[in-house]
């Protein structure tokens, strides 16, 4: 097919740009330095009209004849009384008018909830049903409520061994992975919490699933994973950078890898997984450097997933049930610190603990029954293994407290088997 005779496909999911702020914003001392560049993003019409049209008005009249944010107020006071209200209600403030969706959909109003410090942080748990298909939920920490989401695309509705990451603090992006009927893919697409809408991106450079990830820099690194053909597992990395929406190649692995954990520790790319020949390898990418090397140190050793960074100390849980976490001291190179809930409550998969993130400067354990506990580690350290329950909270505690009767019952009936778990969990921050 010749390039003049290229079928340009439709977008998947919506391209709106809500990357500028909105244009009757003009009254907003300072508005512009919130705003990368100095002219206001413009959509091209989708369908030009054949009639002949009227002149259309100048921006200045246009913005003298708009109705304010809010009546009776300057729009700088208006959005002053806007950031403050409460996430929950933003999905109900994007349908009052078209001006409010705008404000909502733009960054200048989630830098000034962030910059007041009253941004707030939500969970979102992909779960994989007992179909073999992708749902996902968003539980609300503050109010201790599970929200509504718009659906998966269906490209990912099935699909397997995809890469799951955050950028920006309020995309999430989904990457890679393999159709059940099409196999591996390049595509990425990301959610915007600030829209609540699935939006597409630049599609990555390689085909390949069950693959690394993590992001350094607000940039997103993929490493390593499988993909069709004579070499199915792969040495390749590659890099996106949100702000230019391109993805480039960085220095290859050492091996070639199927890593099953990763973590980013003190700026360093750390993953284990298994080699070509089911041997079970470590290495360490420096973005500073662009290298990669082999780590076999006592970090490595007693890694376990899941695991996760925060405020310089790395952690990890200790058993299944996720009530035990163990803290990496990097003085002994060993794993010999411990935070114990004493409050074990099973080894079912369904109370199998599935992802550690940090959640308002905590950790949070969330389990494959949907119960969430926060742990705060910030006050560990007064703190002996044998004093720190009172750091442990449960936040969301369906299904968490069975007895060890109900337990038993449940066991010997057959009904421990798991019906959903898990694949991802992420958060995200409006």
């Amino acid at each position: 097919m010749s390039r003049g005779d290229r079928v340009i496909q439709p977008p998947l999911v919506d391209t709106t740009c809500f990357c500028r702020v909105d244009a009757g914003l003009k009254t907003v001392s300072g508005a512009k330095k919130f705003v990368p560049g100095s002219k206001l993003c413009l959509q091209p019409d989708v369908k030009p009209s054949i009639h002949p049209t009227r002149q259309k008005p100048s921006r200045g009249d246009r913005n003298r004849s708009q109705s304010p944010l809010l009546p009776g107020l300057p729009d700088d006071l208006a959005i002053a009384c806007l950031i403050r209200v409460p996430r929950i209600e933003h999905r109900k403030l994007r349908l009052v008018c078209n001006r409010w969706y705008r404000l909502l959909a733009g960054n200048f109003f989630y830098t000034l909830r962030k910059n007041l410090g009253i941004a707030e942080e939500w969970i979102y748990i992909m779960k994989r049903d007992k179909d073999g298909k992708i749902a996902w939920h968003a539980f609300d920490p503050t109010n201790q409520l599970w929200q509504p989401l718009p659906p998966v695309p269906k490209e990912y509705s099935g699909a397997l061994g995809f890469g799951c990451a955050v950028l920006s603090g309020c995309h999430l992006y989904l990457f890679g992975g393999k159709d059940p009927v099409k196999g591996s893919m390049r595509r990425v697409i990301f959610y915007s919490a600030r829209t609540n809408k699935w939006h597409r991106a630049r599609d990555m450079l390689r085909r390949r699933h069950f693959f690394g990830c993590c992001v350094i820099n607000n940039c997103l690194y993929v490493a390593g994973g499988e993909n069709e053909g004579v070499h199915r597992s792969l040495r390749s990395a590659e890099k996106y950078d949100p702000n230019k929406n391109r993805w480039s190649f960085i220095s290859d692995m050492s091996t070639a890898m199927v890593p099953f954990i990763g973590v980013v520790y003190e700026g360093k790319w750390f993953l284990k997984g298994l080699g070509s020949h089911r041997q079970v390898l470590s290495e360490v990418y420096q973005p500073a450097s662009d290298k990669w090397d082999p780590v076999h140190d006592g970090m490595v050793a007693g890694w376990r997933n899941p695991s996760t960074s925060l405020n310089g100390k790395l952690y990890a849980l200790e058993c299944k049930d996720g009530c035990k976490l163990r803290v990496y001291d990097e003085t002994t190179d060993s794993w010999s610190k411990h935070i114990d809930s004493k409050m074990h409550i099973g080894n079912s998969k369904a109370l199998e603990a599935a992802a550690l993130v940090p959640l308002n400067g905590k950790l949070c354990i969330i389990r494959n029954n949907m119960s969430i506990t926060m742990v705060d580690v910030s006050k560990s350290g007064d703190t002996t293994g044998a004093t720190a329950e009172h750091l442990w909270e449960t936040i969301a505690g369906k299904g968490q407290f069975k007895t060890f009767v109900t337990n038993l019952w449940s066991s010997l009936a057959g009904r421990s088997r798991l019906k959903s778990h898990i694949v991802h969990c992420q958060v995200l921050q409006a």
